[in-house]
């Protein structure tokens, strides 16, 4: 059976094609088990379901958020998510990755304030309550472009990604980086006091910390050895809470399998890059533990190189060598290993999207069955922002409202243009999306994967 004929089947015939790939995939009917409270820190996120971090590059030019940044969140908080995971904010201009992306620094900290207080207005007059939110902190590292042209700081020279890097790149030096955690920290305080109920130290899909974690070439103190190659993450957790203390949480957005090869990827087997290796991860996180993270955001591989491990489409760049469903198998089992190694932590799942109606069957089986605590949804999030709403009080999606995985959301931004739905949203996004990719080529190909 092809993909493109199996989105619309039923629940039976979705547990025959998992029969029939033979993989590892969660299943329950048991919708109420998503309405689940779940306590940290002292405060309590208001269900099991979340919306990730996506970023809209809608912010001004200086770095706040913009009307449609307010529409958005505005959609987010209505629509019933428990926990929102604001998107990427840089900590500094040069760390932005695109001129339109959020800043968190004192000049913008009104505006910040603004969409919090946005946000918790529109979900409490929806439902009465607030979500939990999440800021996320980051620095684009290869892929910052904070003006016209792209302006790369790499941790390391990597093979498989240098090939796509602007001419003009420069690497982090030691004490750049030693610099640049108090930025994370300034950031923190920053959250703590807009609101935020906490700060994510953003550790994924290869920006700035994330290539950290997979430096072993890179030479110094922040490469090499396991210690030096998580010392930047560690000292930024550990400098936050040395000034705010419990005040506000610490949590992270962790790629626990990079899917690129060793010794340039992070959580990958040494013989074979399609074979994830958890050790090093798991033990990151369990350090984290100890210094009182509680909060993860597991995700795989890096979308601007093999975008169909951590989003599955049906429309992309190439074409994958893997059916969607395997791949969310195998993000799923990550998720499964690092939350079984580390119970303490609250994980957070993530490969939800490509599944469109039958998504709230494998959120729901894997907070069952223990593989992770809450659900996350992403580009599902901009197609179908009420999706959350209509499963806790439905128990289920509507076909007609879900993501359909044609990228479009991915090629805006490619295109410099702002990001949202252009099939769900069409009013606002397919006008964009014209303008944007006027004149440029298609983004669409049917080249096979070889990175996976």
């Amino acid at each position: 059976m092809g993909h493109k004929k199996f989105k619309y089947v039923s629940l039976d015939d979705f547990k025959k094609e998992i029969d029939r790939l033979d993989i590892d995939i969660p299943l329950s009917e048991n919708m109420k088990i998503l309405d689940n409270t779940i306590d940290i820190g002292g405060e309590t996120i208001p269900n099991a379901l979340a919306i990730h971090p996506m970023e809209g590059a809608d912010g001004t030019a200086d770095g706040k958020p913009s009307e449609l940044t307010f529409r958005r969140y505005e959609r987010f908080a209505r629509g019933g998510a428990g926990l929102l995971w604001i998107e990427a904010s840089a900590v500094t201009h040069e760390g932005r990755a695109n001129p339109r992306q959020l800043y968190i620094c004192e000049d913008n900290k009104g505006e910040f304030k603004k969409l919090l207080e946005h946000i918790h207005r529109s979900a409490e007059d929806e439902f009465g309550r607030k979500p939990y939110t999440v800021l996320q902190l980051t620095h684009s590292g290869r892929y910052s472009r904070p003006d016209a042209e792209p302006a790369p700081i790499i941790a390391t020279s990597n093979p498989y990604l240098d090939k796509f890097l602007h001419s003009k790149y420069k690497i982090i030096t030691d004490d750049e980086l030693k610099k640049l955690e108090d930025k994370f920290v300034e950031g923190a305080v920053l959250a703590k006091e807009i609101g935020f109920d906490a700060v994510d130290i953003k550790s994924c899909h290869r920006y700035l910390i994330s290539e950290l974690l997979s430096s072993f070439t890179r030479e110094g103190e922040y490469g090499g050895s396991f210690e030096n190659r998580i010392r930047f993450l560690a000292n930024i957790v550990d400098k936050i809470k040395d000034r705010l203390g419990d005040s506000i949480e610490v949590a992270v957005r962790l790629n626990a399998y990079d899917a690129i090869p060793y010794p340039y990827g992070f959580g990958v087997s040494k013989d074979d890059v399609q074979i994830p290796d958890l050790e090093e991860p798991i033990r990151l996180l369990r350090l984290l533990s100890d210094k009182g993270v509680k909060l993860v955001n597991i995700t795989t591989g890096n979308p601007y190189y093999n975008p169909h491990v951590n989003r599955p489409y049906d429309l992309g760049p190439y074409i994958p060598t893997e059916h969607p469903l395997e791949g969310i198998s195998r993000m799923l089992n990550v998720v499964k290993e690092v939350q079984m190694a580390v119970p303490q932590l609250i994980v957070i799942s993530t490969g939800y999207s490509w599944l469109r109606h039958l998504a709230p069957y494998v959120a729901a089986g894997g907070i069952e069955k223990g593989w992770f605590k809450m659900a996350g949804f992403g580009r599902q999030a901009f197609a179908y922002p009420d999706f959350a709403k209509d499963i806790l009080e439905k128990e289920s999606m509507d076909e007609k409202k879900c993501c359909i995985a044609c990228s479009k959301c991915t090629e805006i931004m490619r295109y410099d243009g702002r990001t949202g739905c252009v099939i769900r949203d069409r009013e606002v996004y397919a006008p964009i999306y014209r303008e944007a990719s006027k004149g440029k080529p298609s983004l669409q190909s049917d080249k096979i994967a070889d990175h996976i």
